[in-house]
């Protein structure tokens, strides 16, 4: 079996060939749907700009939606921009 030598334009062109190939699988999928996205208060709190106080009196009047999990609270971003729309945060 006789020996190829590959020379570094060559690797050069190997890639360009692989990442081209790689961009057109990428480009063939389609986007997966976004499924629903549940926040942390820390989040919630960053994304209205409010304090720990502020989110907890939204809780407790029914403003913002949420869930509890093992002790850990969750909002529906959904929810969350629909509440921020309705009540113009």
């Amino acid at each position: 079996m006789p020996a190829t030598i590959l020379t570094t334009d060559d690797l050069r062109e190997f890639k360009m060939e692989l990442i081209e190939e790689m961009k057109t699988i990428i480009s063939k999928v389609q986007p997966k749907k976004e499924t629903t996205k549940f926040l942390k208060s820390a989040e919630v709190m960053e994304l209205l700009q409010i304090s720990p106080g502020t989110l907890q009196n939204l809780r407790i009047n029914g403003t913002l939606p949420f869930i509890k999990l093992g002790g850990v609270i969750l909002y529906n971003k959904e929810e969350i921009l629909k509440a921020c729309k309705e009540h113009k945060y």
